[in-house]
Order: C-alpha cells, then sequence, then structure tokens
C-alpha cells in the first residue's frame, strides 16, 4: 500500500498529532468545472477549510501515485486542459497506478483514499446515484456502494439533479446508509435545496459528531451522508431545474453519450442552458459543504 501512497507533508503531520482533516475530491477540478474556475475553486476551498479550523486534503493520482494532498504543481496538472487526466472511480484505480497515469478521483476513489490514511470526513458538491430510467439500465454510481462499505462521512448538497433521486435514497437505505439533512428535513437536489423527498434532520453539529462516532462504534460499516442544501441566495428554481436537465438528458441521448461521459457533459450542457448560472451555484454550494465539513473535522477530533 505505502509504495502507492505520496502523503503531503501538511496532511501528514496533521494525522501524526489528531487534527481535524477533510478530504476533496479533484474529479470537480478537471471533470467538473471549466479551467480557470476549476483551479479557482479547488484553491478556495482549501482556504474555506482553513479558516475553519482543518487542513484539507485534496486527493487526486499523479504519475500513478494517489497523492493525499496537493501542491501547487499538482493542481495546475489536474485542472489543465491540456493534460489527459483520467475520471478514476474504484475500479479504475489498478489500471491507472499501474500504468502511472494522471487520475481525478471521484467520490468512491477519495472515500476510499481518505479511508487508507485515517481521514473520517469528505466533503464533495453532490454525490453520483441512481441514474434516471436505471432501473432499465442499472447504470448506479459506485458512490452508493462505496458509502456502504468505507467508514467515511460525506458532506454534500445531496446528490446531483441529473439523476433519480427517489431510487438512489431506495439504494442507500437497502445498502443501509444513513442520509441526514442539516438543518433540513428534505433531501436537497444539488443546485435546489428542494426534492420533496423526506429525511432525518439534525440541527447542530454536535450531534452529526456524536452520531458518526456511535456508528462506527458500534461496527456499523460505511459512512453518512450529510445533506447540507445549497444557500438560498444561489439556489435554482426547482421547477426550472427540472425542464433544463430534461432538456439535458435528451442533448445526451441524441449524441449517445455513456458511461463515465455522461455527468461531465450533463453538467456542461445545464450551465450553458442556464446561461452560466450552474457555475456560481456550483461554486458556492461546494464553498458551503466545505465549512460545514471543517466544523464537523474539528468536532470529531474534539471527541
Amino acid at each position: 500500500m505505502e509504495e502507492h501512497l505520496l502523503i503531503h507533508p501538511e496532511v501528514a503531520e496533521a494525522l501524526e498529532t489528531k487534527q481535524p482533516v477533510v478530504a476533496l475530491e479533484s474529479t470537480i477540478i478537471a471533470h467538473g468545472l471549466p479551467y480557470p474556475e476549476n483551479k479557482q475553486t479547488a484553491w478556495q476551498l482549501e482556504k474555506v477549510i482553513r479558516e475553519a479550523g482543518a487542513v484539507p486534503a485534496t486527493i487526486a493520482i499523479i504519475d500513478g501515485k494517489v497523492k493525499i494532498g496537493l501542491d501547487t504543481d499538482d493542481l495546475e496538472l489536474i485542472a489543465s486542459e491540456k493534460v489527459n487526466v483520467i475520471k478514476v472511480s474504484r475500479r479504475d484505480l489498478p489500471l491507472v497506478i499501474a500504468r502511472k497515469q494522471h487520475g481525478a478521483t471521484t467520490v468512491a476513489a477519495t472515500m476510499l483514499a481518505a479511508s487508507w490514511v485515517g481521514i473520517r470526513v469528505f466533503v464533495t458538491g453532490g454525490i453520483g446515484g441512481v441514474h434516471r430510467n436505471g432501473e432499465n439500465t442499472l447504470d448506479i454510481s459506485a458512490d452508493l456502494t462505496e458509502l456502504a462499505k468505507t467508514n467515511v462521512a460525506v458532506v454534500c448538497a445531496g446528490a446531483k439533479s441529473i439523476l433519480d433521486l427517489g431510487l438512489t435514497l431506495e439504494y442507500l437505505e437497502t445498502q443501509g446508509v444513513p442520509v441526514v439533512g442539516f438543518q433540513t428535513a428534505e433531501f436537497p437536489a444539488f443546485y435546489s435545496a428542494k426534492s420533496s423527498y423526506r429525511i432525518d434532520r439534525v440541527e447542530n453539529v454536535e450531534l452529526l459528531a456524536k452520531a458518526l462516532k456511535t456508528k462506527w462504534d458500534l461496527g456499523l460499516e460505511g459512512g453518512m451522508i450529510i445533506a447540507n442544501p445549497i444557500p438560498p441566495k444561489y439556489e435554482i428554481d426547482h421547477q426550472q431545474l427540472e425542464e433544463v436537465t430534461k432538456d439535458a438528458l435528451q442533448d445526451a441521448a441524441r449524441q449517445n453519450i455513456r458511461g463515465k461521459a455522461v455527468t461531465p457533459f450533463l453538467l456542461s450542457r445545464i450551465k450553458e442552458l442556464t446561461q452560466g448560472e450552474s457555475l456560481e451555484a456550483n461554486q458556492q454550494l461546494v464553498y458551503h459543504n466545505a465549512r460545514l465539513g471543517a466544523e464537523l473535522a474539528v468536532e470529531l477530533a474534539s471527541i
């Protein structure tokens, strides 16, 4: 294991001294946002986490090494449009590492890498899930099965609105993954705080940390989803979001977009259809999640 990992000195020291650490994915940098906004967002995310009292650990694969914490050159490489950076989930890790390639880790791969070094809190924008018509295509994100077996809490703005949220929640229930809303009883739909799907509400970070500690003390393997709705100022109207999502899905079907390419295509198309509104929403919701994730990591470290 150690031969495949490189831990940034700041992160290594924080882990050694039991300081709060927050993991960040790199797919949002390489495939979720355009350049140069992706690079700016990545630095701002790390800044938000530091200001809240935790150490950020952005995770990616550079030349076949899983890096836990990126330096300036690493981040520039992952953000660049000129470098081939592969979207890496759990199944892709062996080949990408063996081939000494560059990879941007998804929710599933980032959770796994975080767990290898003992990071228990991970911040992302939105998790993957069951795609629409997933009952026929079986297009189900590996994020969901990773949540069932890897002991990392995931702070997110719910699941991406391009998904079937109802089926996603049903799948998570089957896998025994707790889904709680931070100061909300409604599962957020990424760009929108509304979805009509009810979840358990938790009012404060102290209870979140106690629930996580209790879960793992009981030997209940797997993570927990902490759904943190997008701030109202940046929210996109739920009906408008549904309409542009349907248009984007039709475009993907017409162009025969499949597999790993689906989510990046849809997010890019939704950005075009909302005239850039979704780009700012994406940035703001992940900053919002980073603050909560850092607060949770600090509270977990204290208990």
